[in-house]
């Protein structure tokens, strides 16, 4: 659906009345497009040197070597993902006090704050992007890096990496210009399995997905031959593939190298077809809530599946008090329930290969809960747990399960949607717009990937930073 808004204030006599009385002014997102660089432009990578005074207490001075800005230890990821970034082709750049005659403007600002143990050397982030953050170019991105706070040496280096949250989700909200951030805490020894993660948030496929704390343990994943084909050879199986997000999802995947197995229930066969067609896929029809769903996928799928992805869902609003059983049953089942017991079948009847990956669709509405959305709210809360409770089991056989939690995502569904509350939906969140389906597939299509073994058990919003929810 088009956002007619949008498309008027980005027109010149639109944008002149915009300005003239403070309406909103959504900017134009930078999608990934294929051929793509990971970064559109220089990355400037930090922390800086330090100054000090006396051992451990920065102040103004001369820089000391070997010091990180703040007074703390270096930080122990500058020195692997410098080489990384290089090698996949981005120009990365030093922190710089004044920017130099024909200087582009920074594509993103990476700054690793692994090495900040106490709270009073969190001035290093007024440090690093104080001079900087106003010369990030339009739809650039900020990532600041740590160490998981559970993981902490005590409970001071604890402190000043949970610190890094407020700060990551409060500069999404203030910069705007369609720049995102996001916080990437990197356990020790996953040092080398960053990669994946680093190309997906400075990339255009990120571009609807801000404000994020994301989690990347140590699990050996496997660099991809080509990082444009990353599923090259895999199988892959979506549900509820026949249109909106589900269609976009089998786009990507496809896109990405693999055979896409296309699932959607009976009566949506001709579009189920269509989409399976254009991406080179195969088709099933099957209700997923059938008592022998899991048993049709096993006899369809002789030799397995590398990604599933639970995607089929329904919505039967009501508010609580005027809701019936029927309503209630039915999307719990659909939307939860079944995922469980075709779980059950990937895991403990082997349907998943070694390495697999399971991704599931939860909702902000999971998080934040919606009036008139008990039933459906629930059963998104319900897929959280349900992807939180199975990453050990996972974990021990070498697979990850995560899950997306979109919010205004232009579909067919979110169409219906009264004028006032769509528009409410849409201008909610830091980018001021709805988001894409293809915003949720490269999500997905992140977490599928070889190389993101590092990724178990993360819940990543794609909502724009949504206002609502955590």
């Amino acid at each position: 659906m088009r956002d007619r808004y949008q498309q008027l204030v980005s027109s010149a006599p639109g944008r002149f009345v915009a300005r003239r009385v403070g309406l909103p002014e959504p900017p134009t997102l930078r999608r990934h497009q294929a051929g793509d660089p990971v970064a559109a432009g220089p990355v400037v990578l930090g922390p800086t040197p330090a100054v000090v005074d006396v051992p451990g207490t920065p102040v103004p001075g001369t820089p000391v070597a070997g010091a990180s800005v703040g007074g703390g230890a270096g930080g122990r990821l500058v020195k692997v993902i410098r080489p990384m970034l290089t090698a996949a082709g981005v120009v990365v750049r030093e922190p710089r006090a004044e920017a130099r005659p024909n200087d582009p403007r920074p594509h993103a600002l990476v700054f690793d704050a692994t090495g900040l143990t106490r709270s009073d050397q969190l001035h290093a982030l007024f440090d690093f992007f104080g001079p900087q953050v106003r010369s990030i170019a339009p739809g650039g991105r900020i990532v600041v890096l740590g160490t998981p706070p559970e993981e902490c040496a005590d409970s001071r280096e604890a402190t000043a990496q949970r610190a890094l949250e407020g700060f990551t989700r409060s500069a999404g909200k203030e910069i705007k210009r369609g720049v995102t951030t996001q916080l990437v805490y990197v356990s020790r020894g996953a040092e080398d399995g960053v990669e994946s993660t680093l190309r997906f948030v400075l990339s255009g496929r990120s571009a609807y997905v801000s404000g994020q704390v994301i989690r990347v343990g140590a699990s050996a994943g496997s660099r991809p031959d080509d990082w444009q084909r990353p599923l090259a050879g895999k199988i892959a199986v979506v549900t509820g593939a026949a249109r909106g997000i589900g269609e976009a999802i089998v786009d990507v995947l496809a896109r990405d190298g693999a055979h896409v197995v296309c699932v959607d229930v009976p009566s949506a066969g001709s579009s189920l077809a269509e989409v399976a067609g254009r991406a080179n896929g195969s088709t099933l029809t099957l209700d997923v809530t059938a008592e022998d769903a899991g048993r049709t996928l096993a006899e369809h799928l002789p030799d397995g599946v590398d990604v599933f992805v639970h995607n089929a869902g329904v919505t039967r609003d009501r508010t609580l008090g005027r809701m019936d059983a029927a309503r209630w049953d039915l999307v719990l089942d659909v939307n939860l329930s079944s995922e469980e017991r075709i779980n059950d079948v990937l895991l403990d009847g082997g349907l998943l290969r070694a390495g697999g990956r399971i991704v599931a669709t939860s909702s902000m509405a999971g998080i934040a809960g919606n009036p008139g959305q008990t039933n459906y709210a629930t059963s998104k809360a319900g897929v959280i747990g349900m992807v939180q409770s199975l990453a050990p089991v996972l974990a021990a056989r070498g697979g990850t399960i995560n899950a997306v939690a979109p919010g205004f995502i232009e579909t067919q569904m979110t169409a219906a949607i009264p004028l006032v509350i769509r528009e409410a939906g849409r201008r909610m969140n830091s980018m001021t717009q709805g988001g894409l389906p293809v915003d949720v597939a490269e999500t997905i299509a992140w977490f599928a990937a070889p190389a993101s073994a590092g990724l178990n058990g993360n819940v990543v919003r794609v909502c724009g930073q949504s206002l609502l929810g955590a």
